[in-house]
């Protein structure tokens, strides 16, 4: 038996965009929307019932934060530079939905899930398979109802069958308010085949009273890598939100990739806008295992009337010896253009070349006797994502039968995805 505990959720949107501009001109717009929820839904959890009940857990989601500063680069840049390059401050939007009460009760048999119209959070990276808490139906299911206030629920499960021993096992949720102006949808499955494929996914959607609406994927895929033949574990997600009443919104695509070798790669895709302020986000990390590493960030925003601004940089190495270089800009709304670059090049010897210029009329360019410090490795790679991946890799193939083999031709390469979808935020 199953029971999910509704409870008040409010999700705030807070943008925060900076502008920098030439010497001591700085200017700053910060903006507040609240959007209202209305339920959070709780994780399913099975118990007997008792006089005294306990709290659900809660869903939690790593949080990842990518800043980049001259001193200490979130990807790793150690080095002070002495460009003096403004950062650029990363608009800290985001949903929050909180759980403000829980109410215990016992609920009788076959009573359908509550409302879990829970948007998703900004800026939580990749959860782990069990934040999810996936527990797929062993038989069967195709059952609704309606709760007592009106609000109606459906839940189904089953499996799909398919050549080369393909099975996708799936459970789907859903329900809506009595009056339609609130709904939501959730589906997981796992799938796997006779070449050694498996694949863990949850898909959800929905919307509140307010117009609000959301939707959000996840995936864990282990699968045998076509070239190098060697075990590869990628996970991904993508994650979107849109205001009911007011011109914003915000979507991301997030992904990791790994081998049993070493080579790892991870990036992340963002776009967020607020009536007349837009910004975007990308990042990425590339490791092949032995000791050649690439990092880079691009951030800018801009507004309606025409201000754009920005800051980018990248950085290689490879045993000791790199480079790393960037700018930060601004652009007026009649097209007066501020820029300021910078570079540093890494001998391997503790001497460091660093140059740059800017179009007020900076620039340096001097060698001096300094550390080189970068990370060679992730701080989280194939061991890590191996040990938080017991579910995905627990899966149960269908028994191939004596002298069945599986196909072991790769097809072509899927096409790339969209970094936005067809309903990205307008």
């Amino acid at each position: 038996m199953s029971e999910m505990a509704a409870s008040s959720a409010i999700s705030l949107l807070d943008i925060k965009l900076r502008r920098f501009g030439v010497g001591a001109s700085n200017h700053e717009l910060r903006l507040t929307k609240w959007f209202k929820g209305d339920q959070a839904g709780a994780p399913t959890r099975r118990f007997t019932c008792f006089a005294d009940m306990l709290a659900p857990i809660r869903r939690s989601e790593k949080s990842e934060e990518r800043r980049f500063d001259q001193k200490m680069s979130a990807h790793g840049a150690g080095i002070k530079t002495s460009s003096s390059a403004v950062p650029f401050a990363s608009p800290k939007s985001r949903f929050l939905s909180k759980q403000e009460k829980f109410y215990p009760r016992c609920t009788p048999r076959l009573t359908g899930p509550q409302s879990r119209d829970t948007p998703p959070k900004r800026d939580t990276g990749i959860a782990n398979e069990k934040d999810w808490g996936i527990d797929l139906l062993n038989e069967n299911v195709n059952e609704a109802g309606t709760n007592e206030d009106g609000s109606s629920w459906f839940r189904e499960s089953g499996h799909d069958l398919g050549d080369n021993g393909y099975r996708c096992r799936w459970t789907r949720m859903g329900g809506r308010s009595h009056d339609g102006s609130s709904e939501w949808t959730e589906t997981w499955w796992e799938k796997s085949d006779w070449t050694g494929y498996k694949e863990l996914g949850v898909e959800k959607s929905g919307k509140n009273s307010e117009g609000d609406s959301w939707w959000e994927t996840w995936q864990e895929v282990l699968h045998q890598d076509e070239w190098s033949n060697l075990a590869r574990i990628e996970r991904s997600a993508q994650k979107q939100a849109k205001s009911g009443t007011e011109n914003a919104g915000w979507y991301e695509k997030w992904w990791e990739k790994y081998d049993a070798k070493g080579w790892t790669e991870k990036g992340a895709h963002k776009y967020g806008r607020l009536n007349e302020q837009s910004w975007w986000e990308k990042w990425g990390e590339h490791y092949d295992g032995r000791g050649s590493v690439l990092k880079w960030t691009d951030k800018w925003a801009e507004t309606e009337l025409g201000t754009k601004w920005g800051d980018k940089w990248e950085e290689k190495f490879f045993s000791g010896i790199g480079s790393r270089q960037g700018e930060t800009w601004h652009v007026s709304p009649n097209s007066d253009r501020w820029s300021r670059t910078w570079g540093e090049e890494h001998f391997g010897n503790g001497k460091v070349h660093k140059y740059g210029k800017s179009t007020t009329g900076e620039s340096w360019d001097i060698v001096v006797d300094e550390e080189t410090y970068y990370e060679a490795e992730p701080h989280y790679g194939w061991a890590d994502v191996v040990g938080d991946s017991t579910q995905l890799l627990s899966i149960q193939p269908r028994e191939r039968p004596p002298g069945v083999y599986p196909n072991l031709e790769f097809g072509p390469s899927p096409p790339p995805e969209p970094d936005l979808p067809p309903d990205q935020p307008q």
